[in-house]
C-alpha cells in the first residue's frame, strides 16, 4: 500500500494505492493552520474510517508540502547569516541589476532573505579554473563564529567565489562551524548549486539555509509522528524536478521542495498521457489557493533551471529571489476557488491574486468569510451542489455566496448576482487562458496542437472554459481529477541530480577528465539510490550538457551520447545543439564554436506501474443520470442541465453537453457544443466542437 500526500493552501489532498487488488482510494480534507500536521493526520484517520486501512498497514508514504514556498513568502524562517568572500557581501544585494519593470519609477526590489549586518565576508580567493589565489584565513573564522553566537544566528549560508571549481575552502568553514557551533544549521553552495553565477549561486545558498530549520522540524515531526502511529515503511518526498528524495535528502536540501505539489500534477498528467497516448499534453492545475499550467511534450514535461521565490509582484519575471534548482517548468495561471473577487478603485472587476484559504475560506462555507470569491461565484451560477460538497460531508451555503456577491459586486457595479458571478467566472478564465496561450508560445509551440487534461479541486469547474479559450479540441479529466497531482507523487520515481559546472569549447574539450567526473556523479546517484533500496540494475542514467554559443550568455540543455565520450562524440553533441537551438530560436549560427559550461547526470530509479482503478461503493447497475438542475451558461443564461454520478458512469458511456459531472472532490462542468465519453479506465474524454 502507497499514500501520496499533497498540502495545498486549501486543501490537503489524498490518495491511497492498493497494489493487491489495483484500487484507488481518494480523502480530501482542509489544510490546517498554523501546524499541517493536523490536517494530515485527520485525512489518514478519515481513509482508516472510511476503507479500513490504519496507517501502520502502509508499507509507502510520499508527500509534497508548501511549507518552503510559504516561509519564503511569508518571510517566516531562520535567523540566517551569510558568510562570501571578502569583498562580495553585496552580491545578494546587487543581484543582476536589471530592473523588472523598467516604466515603474516606485520599483521595489526583492529584499534578500539576509540582512547586510549578518552578511561577513572571509579572506579567501579561487580563480575559476579552481586554483588557490588566497589561502583561506582560518584565524578569521574565529571571530566569524563569536559573531553568529552573539547574534543567536539558527542557520549560515556559505557561498564562496568560484568554489564550484574548488570545494575545499567552502568546506574547511562548514568543518569549523560544525566544531565550534553544533547546533548550528550550515548550507555549502558547493553542495547546493556547485555551478557558475555568482548571484544565483548565492541566493540558492542563503535560501536553502534560510528554510532548512523550519523544514528540518517539520519533517522530523511529520515523520516522528507517523512512527508513533505504528508507520514502519520508507518516506519518500516529492521535489521540485518531478522525482521524489528521501527525507534526509529533503531536510539537507530544502530548497528543492519549493514547487514539489505542482510538480505532482504535472508528473500525473505524464502517467496519464502515456496510457491514453496522449504524448503532447497542456495539464491544467487549478486549486483553491492558485492555478498552474505545463506543457508535456512527446510525453516529458520540460525542465528549467531558472526559478524564481517570494516575487514582489506575483507574475511578474525578475521580481524574486532567482533559485537555479531543476524544477517543472510551470507558469502560475492567475486564481483558485478561493482567490477573492473585488471591485477596484476604478470600478473594474478583479479576481485575486489574494485567497481566503481555508480559513476563513469563501462566503458559501460559512466559516466567517465576507469576501465573495470564485467558489461562490461558481455555487451561485449551478456548477457547484450546494449539497455535494466534498461529497456532502461539506455543506454550502448559497444564501451567503449570493449575498457577498450582492453587497460586494452586483451592487457596486450595477448589474445582477448572476451577471457579477459570470464576470467572475470569466475573468479567471480568460486570465489562465492568456498565460497558458504565451507560455505555450514562448516555447515556439501552437497550444491549438495540445489537447488538455484538466486537474485539482477547480480545474475541472474551469477547464472547459479555458480549453474553449485555447481552441484545444479535446479536454480529458481523469480518475481522481480532484486529488491528481498526489496521485501524481505515486508515479514518480526515487531519483539523484549532481552537478558540476566545467567551462570549455566543445573542440577543445579534455574528455579523459569529462568522463572522470561524469562517471563520478554517476557513481554518487547510484550510492544515493541504494540507501532508498534500488538496485543499480533497476537504475536508468541520463547525462546532460548546458550549451551556447561562445559569447553568448545563456544555455539550451542537450542530452549527451551513452558510452564514454571522445572526439568521436563531437559531430553527434553538435548536431544536437543545432537540431535544439533551430527548434527554440528558428535559426542557427554558422561558424560560430561552441561551449559546453554545465553537466548534468540524473540517476532515476524504475517508473512505479499503476493501474487505475477507482474504489467505489456505487452498485453497478446504479443508473449515472441523477436528474437536472439551473445552471447558468454564457451562452444560453439558465438552463435545466443534466447532473450525472461519476461513480454510476459506465465505460464507453457517451452523451452530450451540457451537462454536470459530480464527484466527491471535484466538479466538472461541460458546456455546450460538446460531446462526452468515458473510456474504459473511467477517465472523461471531452470533445469540444467548434
Amino acid at each position: 500500500m502507497k499514500l501520496g500526500i499533497d498540502i495545498g493552501g486549501t486543501f490537503t489532498d489524498f490518495v491511497l494505492f492498493d497494489d493487491d487488488s489495483n484500487q484507488l482510494y481518494f480523502a480530501k480534507t482542509l489544510t490546517t493552520y498554523p501546524d499541517p500536521t493536523v490536517g494530515i493526520f485527520n485525512g489518514i484517520k478519515e481513509l482508516e474510517d472510511k476503507f479500513g486501512f490504519p496507517v501502520k498497514n502502509m508499507n509507502d508514504i510520499v508527500h509534497g508540502t508548501t511549507l518552503v514556498t510559504n516561509a519564503v513568502i511569508e518571510r517566516k524562517g531562520a535567523k540566517t547569516a551569510f558568510i562570501t568572500t571578502k569583498g562580495f557581501e553585496d552580491v545578494l544585494e546587487i543581484g543582476r541589476e536589471m530592473r523588472y519593470d523598467i516604466y515603474d519609477i516606485f520599483l521595489t526590489m526583492p529584499k534578500p532573505l539576509v540582512p547586510r549586518n549578518l552578511r561577513m565576508g572571509v579572506a579567501e580567493r579561487v580563480d575559476i579554473n579552481g586554483n588557490v589565489v588566497t589561502p583561506l584565513n582560518e584565524s578569521a573564522l574565529q571571530y566569524l563564529a563569536q559573531t553568529l553566537k552573539e547574534n543567536d544566528i539558527e542557520a549560515v549560508g556559505v557561498c564562496l567565489l568560484n568554489s564550484f571549481a574548488n570545494t575545499n575552502h567552502e568546506k574547511a568553514v562548514g568543518d569549523y562551524l560544525s566544531k565550534n557551533i553544533p547546533d548550528i544549521y550550515y548550507s555549502l553552495s558547493s553542495e547546493i548549486m556547485p555551478e557558475i553565477r555568482e548571484y544565483e549561486r548565492s541566493s540558492a545558498t542563503a535560501m536553502n539555509a534560510y528554510v532548512q530549520p523550519i523544514t528540518d522540524k517539520y519533517l522530523k515531526d511529520f515523520e516522528t509522528q507517523l512512527r508513533e502511529a505504528g508507520f514502519e515503511g520508507n518516506i519518500n518526498i516529492m521535489i521540485s524536478s518531478g522525482k521524489l528524495t528521501t527525507i534526509d535528502g529533503a531536510r539537507k536540501s530544502p530548497i528543492h521542495l519549493l514547487e514539489s505539489g505542482p510538480a505532482g500534477g504535472a508528473m500525473a498528467g505524464v502517467f496519464f498521457g502515456t496510457h491514453l497516448n496522449e504524448e503532447n499534453l497542456l495539464c491544467f492545475d487549478m486549486g483553491g489557493t492558485t492555478a498552474k499550467a505545463c506543457v508535456i511534450y512527446e510525453g516529458k514535461p520540460e525542465i528549467t533551471n531558472h526559478f524564481e521565490a517570494g516575487r514582489v509582484k506575483r507574475f511578474k519575471k525578475g521580481s524574486g529571489l532567482p533559485v537555479r534548482i531543476p524544477v517543472i517548468d510551470l507558469i502560475e495561471i492567475g486564481a483558485g476557488g478561493g482567490s477573492i473577487a473585488r471591485v477596484n478603485n476604478i470600478g473594474l472587476l478583479t479576481v485575486g491574486p489574494d485567497s481566503a484559504s481555508s480559513t476563513p475560506g469563501p462566503a458559501c462555507y460559512n466559516l466567517g468569510g465576507e469576501d465573495p470569491t470564485v467558489t461562490d461565484a461558481d455555487l451561485v451560477l449551478g456548477y457547484l451542489n450546494a449539497e455535494y460538497f466534498l461529497g456532502g460531508e461539506m455543506s454550502l451555503s448559497v444564501e451567503s455566496a449570493r449575498k457577498a456577491i450582492e453587497n460586494k459586486l452586483a451592487k457596486p457595479l450595477g448589474i445582477s448576482i448572476e451577471e457579477a458571478a459570470m464576470g467572475v467566472h470569466k475573468i479567471v478564465n480568460e486570465n489562465m487562458a492568456n498565460a497558458a496561450r504565451v507560455h505555450v508560445l514562448e516555447k515556439g509551440m501552437d497550444p491549438r496542437h495540445f489537447n488538455m487534461v484538466g486537474f485539482g479541486g477547480a480545474g475541472p469547474v474551469h477547464a472547459f472554459g479555458v480549453a474553449k479559450l485555447l481552441n484545444t479540441k479535446r479536454l480529458i479529466i481523469p480518475v481522481g481529477a480532484g486529488v491528481t497531482s498526489a496521485l501524481g507523487f505515486l508515479v514518480s520515481p526515487v531519483a539523484s541530480e549532481k552537478i558540476h559546472s566545467y567551462i570549455i569549447e566543445l573542440n577543445k574539450a579534455n574528455w579523459d577528465e569529462i568522463n572522470t567526473f561524469l562517471s563520478e556523479m554517476e557513481e554518487d546517484g547510484y550510492d544515493f539510490l541504494q540507501q532508498s533500496g534500488i538496485d543499480r540494475k533497476d537504475a536508468t542514467v541520463q547525462r546532460v550538457v548546458e550549451m551556447r554559443y561562445y559569447g553568448q550568455g545563456h544555455e539550451i540543455t542537450i542530452e549527451l551520447p551513452k558510452g564514454k565520450l571522445s572526439d568521436n562524440s563531437i559531430a553527434e553533441i553538435e548536431k544536437r545543439f543545432i537540431k535544439e537551438y533551430e527548434f527554440r530560436y528558428n535559426r542557427s549560427i554558422e561558424g560560430m564554436s561552441m561551449e559546453m559550461v554545465t553537466w548534468r547526470v540524473v540517476v532515476q530509479g524504475p517508473i512505479p506501474k499503476m493501474k487505475v482503478k477507482q474504489f467505489s461503493t456505487t452498485e453497478e447497475d446504479k443508473e449515472a443520470y441523477k436528474g437536472t438542475r439551473k445552471v447558468f451558461f454564457e451562452e444560453t443564461g439558465y438552463l435545466d442541465c443534466p447532473v450525472y454520478d461519476r461513480y454510476a458512469l459506465k465505460p464507453f458511456e457517451k452523451f452530450d453537453g451540457p451537462a454536470i459531472i459530480e464527484e466527491t472532490e471535484s466538479t466538472t462542468v461541460i458546456g455546450i457544443n460538446s460531446s462526452v465519453q468515458v473510456d474504459n479506465d473511467k477517465n472523461i474524454i471531452i470533445d469540444l466542437h467548434y
